[in-house]
């Protein structure tokens, strides 16, 4: 098991103490000016103490790397803008084949091959590639170097790895790679 380092601890407890904010609705006091004193000094406390427990598994390495303004901006703008997109096409495909049954459902496991090194990249776009109704990433396997995914998908167009990679995956896998490598 890996040590937790000390800047993986103080990213780990900034995260956390974030979601204390957002959690707690502090942050909008904050914002007025008219912050609780003890919430926000029991915020900062159990947020240390859960980094301290926490921080070795849950960041790695690079524990500032969100920091730079470039990736922050291209993850905000992924997050807020591309993937909400991607999930409401995934959506509306879904909705059509519930409700006209006479649209074909052809549901298999295909193998999509994924050019992602960092482990942070590789779990985002397997967790969005899940979050978009009609898929799931049933696992990841690495074979002769080559990192695949094999995905449940709910209309298999192609078995062809590489047609139903660029079909399933879309724009994410290059958006993902633009926040972290």
């Amino acid at each position: 098991m890996k040590k937790a380092s000390i800047s993986s601890i103080i990213s780990t407890a900034l995260l956390c103490f974030v979601f204390w904010l957002l959690i707690t609705g502090e942050l909008a006091a904050l914002i007025k000016g008219e912050p609780s004193v003890q919430v926000l000094a029991a915020g900062a406390v159990v947020s240390i103490l859960v980094a301290c427990f926490s921080a070795r598994f849950f960041i790695h390495e690079r524990a500032f790397y969100l920091l730079n303004p470039k990736r922050f901006f291209t993850l905000l703008f992924y997050a807020v803008i591309i993937f909400p997109i991607e999930l409401i096409k995934a959506n509306l495909d879904v909705a059509f084949r519930a409700l006209n049954p006479k649209l074909p459902i052809k549901p298999g496991i295909v193998k999509v091959p994924v050019d992602l090194k960092s482990e942070y990249a590789q779990s985002m776009l397997a967790n969005s590639i899940t979050l978009t109704p009609g898929t799931i990433t049933v696992d990841m396997a690495e074979e002769d170097g080559q990192l695949n995914y094999y995905i449940h998908w709910i209309d298999v167009k192609s078995q062809e790895p590489k047609e139903a990679g660029d079909a399933i995956k879309g724009t994410l896998e290059n958006w993902v790679r633009r926040i972290w490598e």
